[in-house]
């Protein structure tokens, strides 16, 4: 089996319908729903007014649902079956069965947006992902990037049971510093570094996890409902960054 049936296979049917990917992720009742909102807001608020959209790892397509009113919208995955799925949910859009690290059926400086939400972290080599990333981008471009934050406050409490370990699929878990030391390599400079939130309750024994869903989760809520780009680093469970295309 090569790498890339391997990886196939790990992102199977049953991983797509999961609840987190699930089918009905358009309905505003799912909390994937907010997800892909929030990534499609901080898009248009940062990113050019039209243009080509590339999603790295699209899944089922559903983020750029979002999009494909204002943008000409591609999405690549390494699995047969959620691209078929990325068809029937956004018929307007593009959908190839390409890997993150080999985006050669694109030509260089395409695309106006390139977006690898939550993908970095489950590649062999994100570095010669990076490079790609930045060759398909046009000068100016932006890159909307997320993945799991060494850096955050509740790696310390949970240790083990952090969400970013909880994943077997995560075999590229980098600190912040190294991800930009990447990004910079490649002509990719940040023009904004947050985070997520604390999502992942409980967090502490003795309070209901109810609760703390509540008071952690809000400012992750706030932030998603309004598109705002403002939570610290160190207060969030992943690494979101906007960078430029130089």
């Amino acid at each position: 089996m090569d790498e890339n049936q391997e990886l196939q296979f790990k992102f199977d049917e049953d991983y797509f319908s999961s609840e987190a990917y699930s089918r009905v992720s358009f309905d505003r009742f799912s909390q994937y729903w907010w997800s892909n909102r929030f990534y499609a807001m901080l898009v248009r608020k940062h990113g050019p007014a039209s243009g080509r959209v590339l999603e790295i790892g699209c899944g089922l397509g559903h983020l750029l649902g979002w999009l494909v009113d204002q943008y000409e919208v591609y999405g690549t995955d390494i699995n047969p079956w959620a691209l078929i799925e990325a068809c029937r949910n956004v018929p307007r859009g593009r959908f190839l069965l390409v890997s993150a690290e080999e985006l050669e059926v694109f030509p260089d400086k395409v695309f106006q947006v390139v977006i690898a939400k939550h993908v970095v972290e489950h590649l062999e080599n994100p570095e010669a992902a990076i490079s790609e990333f930045s060759r398909v981008l046009a000068p100016g471009g932006l890159l909307l990037l997320a993945t799991p934050n060494l850096n955050s406050l509740t790696r310390a409490v949970k240790k083990e049971n952090w969400i970013g370990y909880q994943d077997p699929t995560h075999i590229s878990l980098w600190s912040p510093g190294k991800w930009l030391e990447k990004f910079q390599l490649f002509k990719l400079y940040p023009k904004k570094i947050f985070s997520d939130g604390f999502w992942d309750a409980p967090y502490i024994n003795w309070l209901p996890t109810t609760l703390q869903k509540f008071l952690f989760g809000a400012p992750g809520g706030l932030q998603a409902v309004f598109g705002w780009s403002i939570i610290p680093l160190r207060m969030g469970e992943s690494m979101i960054v906007l960078a430029e295309k130089s």
